[in-house]
């Protein structure tokens, strides 16, 4: 599986997220009303390394679609179309140190997949099809 490793300079926080271009602001304005209602904004767990697969990394790119909200998402316990199962288990995968599993629609339908391993050591965006 080839990986695109996402740049972590200038970054805000010690996880190696780095800042949301200034886009994505008015990306996000736009966006309202599209995602389930979270609240929670601090971070629950170590993200690592973060990596995108190609298909992940071709995906965003082709609707100019920013990694960074998926992320974000992720790493607020945001963890998007998981089922009931899943879901228990990410929070038992916080709590306890396991594997975290999300799963978000991209705008054109497909699936994309966020896993942070559970050594904490790299976040991946994926297409099921790439597992």
């Amino acid at each position: 599986m080839s990986a695109t490793t996402i740049p972590t300079t200038n970054t805000t926080d010690n996880a190696g997220v780095p800042p949301a271009p200034s886009e994505a602001h008015q990306r996000a304005a736009n966006a309202q009303g599209q995602f389930t209602a979270h609240t929670n904004t601090s971070p629950l767990f170590p993200l690592g390394l973060l990596t995108a697969t190609r298909g992940a990394a071709d995906a965003l790119a082709r609707h100019d679609e920013s990694y960074f909200a998926y992320v974000q998402r992720h790493h607020t316990g945001d963890w998007g179309d998981v089922g009931e199962d899943d879901r228990n288990a990410n929070a038992v995968g916080v709590r306890e140190g396991y594997r975290i599993f999300s799963v978000y629609s991209l705008q054109d339908g497909k699936k994309l997949w966020v896993i942070t391993e559970a050594d904490r050591s790299v976040t991946t965006l994926l297409l099921p099809s790439e597992y």
